[in-house]
């Protein structure tokens, strides 16, 4: 059965999200908590509107009342502090743009899959930030020399038994000029969504490290151990074939972000003659340099037209005039930056699914007459729901996020253990029932 890009994009978990803070067209992974995806035409913008930026949520989004709210810097200081948002506004202010991507934008993308939000393109947008340096904050706060990270913690409580979600940045990082703790994206204060009232801004690096709802920042002189720096968000130090196990002492924390590129015009469908290829790409500290576009599937590649103004973190748009006669192409894009590194035209497969930046063909049929749409695979499975399916499985969230996983059943086995151990309420003689469901309803 064939797809087109955009129902590609809508298969699975994704569903239109009803008109209200967000556009209307963004596809929705989960309401609750909520993931939501840009759609590929969103790429047309160089700074993405609040309401076409994804949002990637680990647990329900905290209501912070700002008269309560304080952010506290402790551990290894010499002075801790206790910091309103009036606090923070008197020091220096500080203004960036760049790109915030979530490190499993693509993951949906992989082969073979592994279990995870089923993000495609869209988890990442180009937003202007403003608010104040970390590195004035943690001066205020005289950091001892033997401080070597930083623990950062927010206003938003796990489900269940989930583990708290803390994430660390090296002092080196916390100190860099560009990285800040903002209050206002794109002229306006945060959205709930976006971590208001307080979000740490870590350019160049993914998202996990950029905590949203920030209360406490604690410098500490060792690792810190927990589940989401020491087991979640690592990634392989080393090539690993796709498929294969790796090794805890093989995995580190995911940091910078790979260079990357999409296309957002022309679709999948365009009139003959010069079509106009655009998008954006985007890198880590290392500003874009170069895109080059394929209408061949990789084959051959012309070089596209940087069209915007370089940033160093945000997105660099692109347009390609592309002389198209009638019919069916496959176009690609692949984008460079000034340290030489350049889109794979395969990912580097890891078992979490993180950082893919392989190019991605975009199938489009240049015709006098717009084609009719393609099918849509609908599924079609009646297999009753087992006993304990809800009870199990919704107290941390709805069924979107098994409609998107299509695993095996040894992976939804290793999904059920961890979910298990986060609290999911599961009897022993319900486990193989509830197995048998999820590997025959949502299958590879």
């Amino acid at each position: 059965m064939s797809f087109t890009r955009r129902s590609l994009l809508l298969t699975g978990a994704a569903a239109l999200l009803a008109p209200g803070d967000y556009a209307a067209d963004m596809i929705t992974l989960s309401p609750s908590p909520k993931d939501l995806e840009m759609p590929v035409e969103g790429f047309i913008d160089e700074i993405t509107p609040v309401e076409h930026f994804f949002v990637r949520s680990h647990t329900m989004i905290p209501e912070v009342k700002l008269p309560s709210w304080k952010l506290e810097v402790a551990g290894l200081v010499g002075s801790p502090l206790t910091l309103t948002l009036d606090d923070l506004k008197k020091l220096p202010r500080a203004e960036l743009v760049s790109v915030l991507e979530c490190a499993g934008n693509g993951r949906g993308l992989y082969q073979p899959h592994m279990a995870g939000a089923q993000w495609r393109f869209g988890s990442v947008g180009n937003a202007r930030w403003t608010g104040v340096r970390l590195k004035d904050v943690l001066a205020k706060a005289s950091v001892k020399p033997t401080a070597t990270q930083v623990l950062m913690s927010g206003a938003d409580d796990p489900l269940a038994a989930m583990p708290k979600f803390q994430r660390t940045l090296e002092v080196a990082k916390a100190m860099h000029p560009d990285t800040l703790l903002a209050w206002e994206m794109n002229g306006q204060p945060l959205t709930p969504e976006h971590g208001f009232p307080l979000r740490l801004i870590a350019p160049g690096w993914a998202s996990d490290s950029w905590v949203k709802w920030l209360t406490r920042l604690e410098l500490l002189d060792h690792d810190f151990d927990g589940f989401w720096m020491k087991t979640a968000y690592r990634h392989p130090n080393k090539h690993i074939a796709p498929g294969a196990s790796v090794d805890a002492k093989d995995l580190v924390p995911v940091t910078d972000l790979n260079v990357k590129s999409v296309i957002a015009h022309p679709g999948e469908w365009a009139l003959p003659g010069v079509v106009t290829v655009q998008g954006v790409a985007w890198s880590n500290a290392s500003p874009v340099t170069k895109v080059d576009v394929s209408a061949d599937g990789g084959k051959t590649w012309s070089t596209a037209k940087l069209t915007s103004t370089p940033t160093k973190y945000g997105f660099r748009k692109w347009s390609f005039a592309w002389k198209a006669a009638a019919g069916q192409y496959t176009l690609m894009s692949r984008a460079a930056n000034a340290a030489g590194q350049v889109q794979p035209m395969e990912p580097e497969w890891n078992p979490s699914g993180y950082l893919n930046n392989a190019t991605q063909p975009m199938p489009v049929v240049i015709s006098a007459t717009k084609p009719a749409p393609a099918a849509v695979a609908v599924a079609t499975d009646t297999q009753p729901e087992p006993d304990g399916y809800k009870t199990a499985c919704f107290i941390c969230h709805d069924d979107h996020m098994m409609q998107q996983q299509h695993l095996t059943r040894a992976q939804w086995d290793k999904e059920v253990t961890k979910m298990t151990g986060w609290g999911a309420p599961l009897k022993d003689e319900q486990r193989n029932g509830l197995l048998d469901y999820l590997a025959g309803h949502y299958k590879p």
